[in-house]
């Protein structure tokens, strides 16, 4: 049984500069989201961190919130919070997987992401993995933001040529290109 292994947890890492995080919560199970949101916020008070807070109506948008953020604001990190909990139907699979994906891809793409939706048979389960005296997965969510934040400072910026400018917006030899538009 998960709960009885021994785990081991890197030390989390220090910061030079601020850290500013978005925490987007889906609290479709009030009480369980609300234990992850404080066991999140305490990981990333203890080394200084700043936070905010968004909610979404379910884990399925959690990965389009954390995106629009990464595009549109100046968070450093993310961390997605929720729960779902094993229906009667094969929705769970779906939001299961589908939400996991869904931030995975957004990671592969270069947002520093702490995964924190629980996948649980029921409530019990929940309430166990969201406890911030238990094994606060909120806890854990925001400690792996962090220490994808520290990798990405500690590798630096892109260096450029990556993705594609706004029409109009290229450079050329010698000056700007033309407005295409």
């Amino acid at each position: 049984m998960a709960g009885h292994e021994t785990q081991d947890a890197l030390p989390l890492p220090q910061f030079d500069d601020p850290v500013k995080v978005l925490l987007v919560v889906a609290p479709y199970y009030g009480d369980i989201a609300g234990n992850l949101v404080t066991g999140a916020r305490a990981v990333l008070e203890s080394v200084g961190a700043t936070s905010e807070e968004v909610h979404v109506p379910g884990a399925l948008e959690i990965p389009s919130a954390v995106a629009a953020a990464h595009r549109l604001s100046n968070f450093d990190g993310y961390v997605g919070l929720g729960c779902v909990i094993r229906g009667e139907t094969t929705h769970y699979d779906t939001v299961c997987n589908d939400s996991s994906r869904g931030l995975m891809l957004l990671g592969l793409q270069g947002c520093a992401i702490g995964n924190g939706i629980l996948t649980v048979e029921n409530r019990a389960q929940a309430e166990v993995r969201a406890d911030p005296g238990g094994q606060d997965k909120g806890g854990g969510a925001a400690a792996a933001a962090l220490h994808l934040i520290a990798l990405a400072r500690r590798w630096g910026q892109p260096k450029g040529g990556l993705g594609f400018l706004p029409q109009g917006s290229y450079q050329v030899a010698g000056g700007e290109g033309p407005d295409l538009a």
